[in-house]
């Protein structure tokens, strides 16, 4: 099975949200099926074959996470982002502004469900392949 550190070895080539196709690719190849992100620590776990989970410490301090969310607003931080206009922290900054909790990744069905506080899904967009 894969490893935090495969997983960091893969990430540390991704510097925008357009390096995230070629990202989920990498993951692929690792057994990787899937992952949650956590918007407010930024830890995140990581799915593989026959219930296999690793997960990650915490990546930075805790970001408050709105109350109310604001899908439109998050829209437009999500396409600046797969532009590549931000980094990573920045995306998590303005998700937990627009009330994101967390987002999964499914690489099976190659879909990203953004979720709100009270755990229901916001967004689910496709994953470019």
């Amino acid at each position: 099975m894969f490893t935090i550190d495969q997983i960091k070895a893969a990430h540390s080539k991704v510097k925008s949200g357009a390096d995230f196709p070629n990202y989920i690719q990498d993951l692929i190849s690792l057994g990787v099926k899937g992952y949650d992100t956590i918007v407010a620590d930024g830890s995140v776990s990581y799915y593989g074959v026959n219930n296999f989970v690793v997960s990650t410490d915490k990546k930075y301090d805790t970001l408050t996470i709105s109350a109310v969310a604001n899908k439109e607003r998050f829209i437009e931080f999500l396409v600046m982002h797969q532009d590549g206009q931000t980094d990573y922290y920045t995306f998590c900054q303005h998700a937990a502004q627009c009330g994101i909790a967390k987002w999964r990744v499914d690489i099976i069905d190659m879909s990203c469900t953004y979720y709100v506080t009270a755990e229901n899904p916001i967004l689910i967009e496709k994953i470019p392949e």
